[in-house]
């Protein structure tokens, strides 16, 4: 099917394995040895600590017992867990055993071969997982503060730490306080208020303007057409410090700074590069002969638009709009400079709170901010893999 053959995995020499297995091992010890105070005791007893029980999976136990050698592994990291951290402790001892009895046998029997081309080097194979551990390191460093913020939030005291009563799982550690003080709070619902009024309506106005930029700029007859597409997406290179305080000088000249719809129009230039910039990608493979055809049926350009190439961009255009909502809704450094206090937004509500007055109401805020962006970005993957389906681009 990929064009090779898979080969039978050999058992791989300890001189390779247990190597190998060490520095992951050492990889582990350095964070739990940071915790308790020595990172290079870390280092070397989790490289030891893991050669040695790879040593005896592998050359004493062997395969025909990998299944309880497996189990036994698991029960080892959940004893040394408990002695370290309690109940945390478990849990991490539940997830690290499983991990690295697999792992150990993954290196060992040579099974990280099994689904790759057999006329690979060990240097291609080594790159091959190099560059996905490094993309996960990446991905951990971007994800840990999101994974910190989120259980603070629940923090029965108004601490922006992890107590003790926190970290052995005691359910007194743990409140709901802090949303219910966003939710009753007067100052954090005026805020979640404006944010509602001002981004839905930016959405709508970088959705409209950005469609119909994308269209016009698609076709080849513009002239100008690449410098028109650079300045209209430049909100979206040019550092915002600089359009914030362009726009600040600019509508203190027209009448517009301190009012809403100079809040609105600031957060609609913002969201049209994204909207452009989705709609573009979605009519690279639109067939531009079904709009003639419309054309040659007597349908008039408004009729074409909304009938014909809406339906097919469309998952474009939705993909676009909630990219400039979020910008919108997130945004605070323009808002701080053409708005004003009857625009508070609730970014502009947690900056000046991380500022004046230290509150955990902003961790459950963030909290709920993540949650949001998460549903918006799962939608416009979806809508992304309609819109190929759509363009004959995926089978399924």
């Amino acid at each position: 099917m990929n064009g090779f053959t898979l080969t039978p995995v050999e058992t791989k020499p300890l001189s390779f394995s247990l190597p190998v297995i060490g520095a992951a091992g050492a990889f582990v010890g350095l964070f739990v040895g940071t915790a308790h105070g020595s990172g290079l005791m870390g280092i070397a007893i989790g490289a030891v600590a893991l050669m040695v029980l790879a040593y005896l999976a592998l050359a004493v136990f062997g395969l025909g017992q990998e299944k309880t050698t497996r189990w036994g592994l698991i029960a080892l990291f959940i004893i040394a867990g408990v002695l370290l951290a309690g109940l945390p402790g478990f849990v991490l001892g539940v997830l690290s055993g499983w991990f690295f009895s697999w792992f150990i046998f993954w290196i060992g029997e040579g099974r990280y071969r099994a689904n790759l081309a057999p006329y690979l080097t060990s240097g291609q194979v080594l790159w091959h997982y190099t560059f996905r551990v490094i993309c996960g390191a990446i991905f951990v460093f971007l994800i840990t503060p999101i994974l910190v913020v989120m259980p603070l939030s629940f923090n029965a005291q108004n601490f922006f730490t992890f107590t003790p009563e926190m970290l052995r799982f005691d359910p007194a550690g743990y409140s709901l306080k802090h949303y219910q003080d966003f939710f009753t709070s007067s100052g954090w619902q005026q805020a979640l208020r404006n944010s509602l009024a001002i981004a839905p309506v930016a959405t709508l106005l970088s959705v409209s303007f950005g469609t119909l930029a994308a269209i016009g700029l698609s076709s080849e007859h513009v002239p100008f057409r690449r410098a028109i597409m650079a300045i209209l997406i430049s909100p979206m290179i040019v550092p915002l410090i600089i359009s914030a305080a362009g726009m600040y000088f600019f509508y203190s000249r027209i009448g517009l700074q301190g009012t809403y719809f100079g809040v609105v129009l600031a957060h609609a230039a913002l969201g049209i590069p994204f909207v452009i910039i989705t709609v573009t990608a979605t009519l690279v493979g639109f067939d531009r002969s079904l709009t003639r055809a419309a054309a040659n049926m007597g349908a008039d350009p408004v009729t074409t638009f909304f009938r014909v190439q809406m339906p097919l961009i469309l998952p474009g255009v939705i993909s676009g709009g909630l990219f400039a909502f979020i910008t919108s809704f997130d945004e605070v450094v323009v808002v701080l400079f053409v708005g004003s206090a009857n625009q508070q937004t609730l970014p502009w509500r947690m900056f000046t709170g991380l500022r004046e007055q230290i509150s955990p109401t902003i961790l459950a805020v963030a909290t709920l901010l993540v949650v949001i962006s998460i549903a918006l970005l799962t939608t416009m993957e979806y809508l992304r893999r309609r819109s190929e389906r759509l363009r004959g681009m995926s089978p399924s």
